[in-house]
């Protein structure tokens, strides 16, 4: 239990917490970084691309992390987390710099899928480090804070990426540098601090060993009965609508604001942060009451699905910029960063306790696969129609409908 405990001063677990959460960061600043500048990218390959190719762009990486889910979450429980991590990290870097010398869209695609391949490495080996390391009584939190990498992240890609792109009329191309740069930190700290798959392996034995003193219940195993039980499989369903919501926003919102709703310039970066940012106090809010409140988990992740649903409707209703701008940051509030963490938790203890990083994975190959038709789908909805705001109500309904199915297999549950 002891082994490797201590770096530097810092418990271990802390220092994965703080690792994890700068993932997130580096992840997002690129994900974040390109959709309020579709326009520029845009003129720079000559003017003609369609908003249903510019939104393949999204759709290209998250294929490519949608398709590493379960394979990379195989290889965290086989191999480690570090022997994964690394190379995924190193193919990361270097589609950010091809993107970077891009001269046409399907090299920005082939980029974009090599980023998603590389990124598809972090989500199974993150939450298996977290899921391992961080005491019990503190998962949900430290959760929550990991996850608030992806807020923050959010937002200043899209602040920085507006502000040197359309406020400081600097190519396109300098965020993916930047990009580039901030990936290849994170490489270097992920060496230093991740234990190596031989300490990894010696530590889970000793935890295991530990278990089995206090216990005498027997294993449960992963398999595909477990995997894909009814519980399970509404639970993805409700992971799906969760994510479609959130990739659609964060993809279309900004271009949704400067074409639709008359923001310019960074307002428009600063405007879309606002979900991110909001995001960070709901999640930490949250999760502190799931925490508090343990069995009341289903009940907590109910509510918060319905309001972020009503956000969102609030969003394409509202007639001025202060009635749009408080249902933005509301949907923050409560929205997919928000309900995250408390999803992961509950899914932990209802999931197997072996195999975490296979579960993790099929859980969020689910969940992901809704952002490789989101961005697609609603830019064929604008180019059809001249709006977005079609996808809006999509991402609604499918929030309500997972929602009811995920609570009608839990009262069920609890019924019995």
């Amino acid at each position: 239990m002891e082994i490797n405990k201590e770096r530097g001063g810092l418990a271990y677990w802390k220092q994965i917490i703080i690792l994890m959460c700068s993932g997130w960061v580096t992840i997002w600043i690129y994900r974040a970084a390109l959709s309020p500048v579709y326009p520029q990218i845009n003129e720079s390959l000559g003017g003609n691309i369609s908003d249903t190719a510019l939104g393949s762009i999204a759709s290209f990486y998250f294929f490519g992390y949608v398709i590493m889910q379960i394979p990379a979450g195989f290889l965290v429980d086989k191999i480690g987390k570090k022997t994964v991590l690394l190379p995924g990290f190193v193919v990361f870097a270097l589609a950010a710099l091809l993107i970077s010398q891009a001269s046409s869209i399907s090299m920005i695609y082939t980029g974009s899928f090599l980023a998603g391949i590389g990124c598809g490495s972090f989500y199974g080996s993150a939450y298996s480090l977290t899921s391992q390391n961080i005491p019990k009584e503190k998962k949900s939190f430290s959760t929550a804070i990991v996850n608030s990498g992806s807020a923050v992240g959010s937002g200043f890609g899209m602040i920085l990426s507006s502000f040197i792109v359309i406020q400081m009329n600097m190519p396109w191309q300098t965020v993916m540098y930047l990009s580039a740069f901030l990936i290849v930190c994170m490489t270097i700290a992920f060496a230093l601090v991740i234990r190596s798959n031989k300490e990894d392996v010696a530590f889970l034995e000793s935890q295991a060993a530990a278990e089995e003193e206090t216990t005498d219940q027997p294993k449960e195993k992963v398999s595909l009965s477990t995997l894909f039980s009814l519980r399970m499989l509404f639970t993805y369903v409700l992971y799906f609508a969760t994510c479609y919501a959130y990739y659609m926003t964060v993809t279309w919102l900004p271009n949704f604001l400067g074409t639709e709703r008359g923001f310019q310039g960074v307002a428009i970066g600063f405007s879309s942060s606002l979900v991110a940012f909001a995001s960070i106090p709901g999640a930490l809010f949250f999760s502190r009451l799931a925490d508090k409140y343990m069995h009341k988990k289903v009940t907590f992740i109910v509510i918060l699905e319905i309001l972020a649903a009503l956000m969102l409707l609030v969003t394409v209703q509202a007639t001025n910029s202060t009635f749009l701008m408080i249902a933005l940051i509301l949907y923050g509030f409560l929205g997919k960063l928000a309900v995250e963490p408390i999803i992961i938790s509950w899914l932990g203890e209802n999931a197997p306790k072996v195999g975490v990083g296979t579960t993790l994975g099929v859980f969020n190959f689910f969940g992901m696969m809704s952002s490789v038709i989101a961005p697609t789908l609603t830019g064929s909805i604008s180019d059809a129609t001249g709006s977005k705001v079609m996808g809006f109500y999509i991402a609604i309904i499918l929030l309500i409908g997972g929602t009811f199915l995920f609570l009608t297999v839990n009262s069920k549950k609890t019924a019995k």
